[in-house]
């Protein structure tokens, strides 16, 4: 996974409690997704933004004018982004955010709303969560209103998470995006702390982990935070007693996977085409990866070129992802054993 800070007044997760927000900073929190526009996440939540705002004396004027704008930005793009769905009882401001086009229309945005927060002492911040899924067009849109944003040196900026290949799909959206976000990287944890998250809650509660389980279990979900959740909790409700062992990593592991085969990794399959399911189990086939495009294509016995939307398509998706060019990786553990379980032969 991919996190990223954006421009202007920084902002710390662990600030960003309720009284943080209360007292300090609008908060919008915006999970991407593949079915919803920017703007119809945006919307919603820039109106409750902006709400607040209005209750503070200093800013009261600034964001009802900033509402008036919104409701100009809701009605001009509603036409081309049908699923923008919010109540506005405002009259639009004429001449800003309502023409219909999102690069010019959120950067308009985006500056009423930055002196209205600046006028409240405050900071809007934008929290996106799958940012990877946000098209190409409307993340320049973005990334362009948060560059005036910067400029002019409003109180607007963006914490956002996304997969790894968002790093890429940023600059190809903008190629100043590499000078206006910083870019840390949230892998797998270290071994060191995976097993401090496993060992810690079982210690609070009285119970004592074997260092093999520990290792085990660090080995076998490679560090990924939610497997560790996964194993911890099988392995808890199997133990008897007051310590967890050796013997019940096995049964505990068992179902840990079928938990994993039936929600989160049959969750991701289920999205897949045909083809896609193939381009998968053929990954698969060659081992966990990273993986050549080409000998991906010549275990499908295809073309590489006649391949390219295809995994194209899986990029977007999420399944997959380049860490350097030609090479093509699963973006979580272990889904190439689980395409082997669930398609045991290539042309199935």
């Amino acid at each position: 996974m991919v996190g990223l800070r954006g421009v202007g007044k920084t902002v710390l997760l662990d600030q960003v409690g309720e009284d943080a927000e209360a007292n300090s900073f609008q908060v919008l929190r915006i999970e991407a997704s593949e079915q919803r526009s920017l703007p119809s996440m945006i919307a919603p939540q820039m109106r409750s933004a902006l709400l607040r705002l209005s209750r503070r004396e200093a800013a009261q004027a600034l964001a009802q004018r900033g509402l008036r704008v919104l409701t100009g930005f809701v009605k001009a793009l509603k036409v081309k982004y049908q699923d923008i769905e919010v109540g506005l009882d405002y009259d639009p401001e004429p001449g800003l955010a309502d023409n219909g086009d999102l690069g010019i229309d959120l950067q308009d945005l985006f500056e009423v709303v930055g002196d209205a927060a600046k006028a409240g002492n405050s900071c809007v911040a934008l929290f996106i969560d799958e940012l990877q899924y946000v098209e190409k067009e409307q993340l320049a849109a973005l990334i362009t209103a948060l560059h005036w944003a910067a400029q002019r040196r409003l109180p607007v900026t963006m914490v956002g998470a996304g997969l790894p290949q968002l790093r890429g799909a940023m600059g190809n959206a903008k190629s100043y995006a590499e000078r206006l976000f910083d870019f840390p990287e949230m892998g797998p944890l270290s071994r060191s702390d995976a097993k401090i998250a496993i060992s810690k809650p079982a210690q609070d509660e009285g119970v004592e982990i074997e260092a093999g389980v520990l290792d085990a279990v660090v080995d076998r979900t490679q560090g990924y935070p939610y497997f560790l959740q996964v194993w911890g909790k099988h392995l808890w409700d199997l133990a008897e007693g007051s310590s967890i062992t050796v013997a019940d990593f096995a049964p505990a592991s068992a179902l840990a996977i079928a938990d994993l085969d039936q929600s989160f990794f049959l969750v991701r399959f289920d999205r897949l085409t045909p083809l896609e399911k193939k381009y998968l189990r053929a990954m698969a086939g060659l081992g966990a990866g990273p993986h050549r495009s080409g000998d991906v294509a010549q275990e499908m016995e295809r073309k590489v070129a006649s391949l390219a939307p295809t995994r194209s398509q899986l990029i977007n998706k999420g399944m997959i992802w380049s860490p350097s060019h030609g090479d093509t990786a699963f973006t979580v553990p272990m889904f190439n054993e689980f395409m082997l379980r669930i398609m045991p032969d290539l042309d199935n």
